[in-house]
């Protein structure tokens, strides 16, 4: 399968200048750019598409320009926007300029001869504004201008002059790198098409050479809605602003009906594996949606801090004990109504669902549990003494109980054994275990039980040797002569 093919596949392509760019991409000739403005310190969900698409070019050969709007964001794309976009300082673009390239860096190699990182102020605030006219000026038609698509919902409102301007900029941007990078190329969502083809009819009419643009498609839910945006706040991609649990969980709650979507546009697992993927249903989308958040985390923030994740999400929602990477939230007598909270509310201000149709859902489905029990219905609600009484929230530690030979206590070895239930729903079993009996059951069956893997361990207190087995099910032990 070629590079373009496979782009293809994955529904990466929305559209295309011209044939010739499959074989410049499939044989690794393109020099190609995305732009990226400086309107944050920080890049979002929204600009994955962009990097894993450079990444993809990058390994198939071709030659990657990052390219910094340290000049553009000083006027601000009007693309998609009802409203004008906050004017910036010449310092706070150059900050956010500097994350960005910190955060760039992950994604795409810029040893030497492999990809540029450029800033447009280098050019573009450099330009005489009757010379640039002069210039350029007569390449643009206004009429086509003002049809261009990103204009479009800004002529509701009123677009200014100063935003006018941005498709010069961005055309310009492409014709100097054409001439001095070699620049062939240019990449972008597909509501960037209008400014893309200005840059290549700029080309062609200053230049008398071809150069192309292609989109790609906007990575969008099921209701139309950009994706990469949670309780109407970016997903930053800056583990300080938004922190690697808070990603995992991003995607690990997306929608069903979005999950292979995806992944099948944002991971780099075998076309062949999605497929396969493709075809699961019911509880196996949960796992989907367990591949997708890790996979998107270990790019982003690094296979450790996946790994921390995703363990953290999982005790979280098993009732399990582990909260040491889990974040916390502080809620105030303010987020009490007549002094309870309903599991709905709670969910969304803990950021671990986006809306209260998502939590629902999650509870509906049985995906819930506080302090080790499954919540009964959307319509729980827990007072202030209840939650202050739970334990989950502050976290077991695990290491109650007395040590085996190996070190570790019941709960850890239980733990370890796939137990998911809390310290304290361990110890209160336990606890009903009768002193010398030859063999006692607690919780499950003799047929789970003898799926089990067995374990010894030795009270410290007596000196008895037991052997305990466990799944996510519950917990058997039986006492072992020694």
């Amino acid at each position: 399968m070629t590079l373009y093919e496979e782009l293809k596949a994955r529904g990466l392509v929305a559209q295309i200048t011209d044939e010739e760019i499959i074989d410049l991409i499939n044989n690794g000739k393109a020099t190609f750019y995305i732009g990226f403005d400086c309107t944050a310190d920080s890049l979002t969900a929204g600009h994955f598409m962009a990097l894993t698409l450079m990444k993809r070019l990058q390994m198939a050969g071709n030659k990657p320009i990052a390219l910094i709007g340290g000049g553009t964001t000083m006027i601000g794309d009007p693309s998609g926007r009802t409203d004008m976009r906050k004017m910036l300082t010449k310092e706070d673009i150059a900050h956010n300029a500097a994350c960005f390239k910190k955060q760039m860096e992950k994604f795409i190699d810029f040893s030497e001869g492999k990809a540029l990182m450029l800033n447009n102020a280098d050019w573009l605030l450099n330009l005489n504004y009757v010379e640039l006219l002069r210039d350029v000026g007569a390449c643009f038609s206004v009429n086509n201008m003002l049809r261009a698509k990103c204009y479009e919902q800004r002529m509701e409102k009123g677009l200014s002059f100063l935003e006018f301007n941005y498709m010069i900029m961005q055309s310009y941007d492409f014709y100097y790198m054409f001439q001095h990078y070699g620049c062939n190329m240019q990449f972008g969502g597909d509501d960037q098409w209008s400014n893309m083809l200005g840059g290549t009819e700029l080309i062609r009419r200053k230049l008398g050479k071809d150069a192309y643009a292609m989109t790609i498609t906007l990575l969008t839910d099921s209701q139309g809605k950009k994706m990469g945006k949670t309780a109407g706040n970016a997903v930053w991609l800056d583990p300080n602003k938004t922190s690697p649990f808070e990603f995992y969980q991003y995607w690990r709650n997306v929608g069903d009906s979005d999950v292979m979507k995806c992944i099948r546009m944002l991971t780099f697992l075998p076309l062949e594996q999605i497929d396969e993927m493709a075809t699961w249903k019911d509880q196996r989308l949960n796992e989907a949606k367990e591949i997708l958040a890790y996979e998107l985390t270990s790019m982003v923030h690094g296979k450790e801090e996946a790994d921390k994740a995703q363990n953290a999400a999982r005790a979280l929602f098993s009732g399990a004990a582990d909260t040491e990477h889990m974040p916390t939230t502080q809620l105030t007598e303010a987020d009490l109504t007549d002094g309870s909270i309903g599991i709905l509310t709670l969910m969304v201000k803990a950021g671990l669902a986006a809306s209260n149709g998502e939590a629902r859902r999650l509870v509906t489905q049985g995906g819930v549990l506080v302090d080790g029990e499954k919540v009964a219905a959307p319509t729980v609600s827990f007072t202030a003494e209840q939650l202050a009484a739970l334990k989950g929230a502050k976290g077991d530690t695990g290491t109650a109980g007395p040590k085996g030979a190996d070190g570790k206590s019941a709960y850890e070895t239980a733990k370890e054994g796939g137990y998911s239930g809390t310290e304290t729903a361990f110890s209160n079993a336990l606890s009903n275990v009768p002193s010398h009996v030859g063999n006692s059951t607690i919780h499950v069956t003799a047929a789970e039980k003898a799926a089990w893997s067995d374990r010894s361990i030795t009270d410290e207190s007596t000196g008895q040797k037991y052997k305990i087995g466990i799944d996510a099910g519950g917990l058997y032990i039986a006492e072992v002569e020694g």
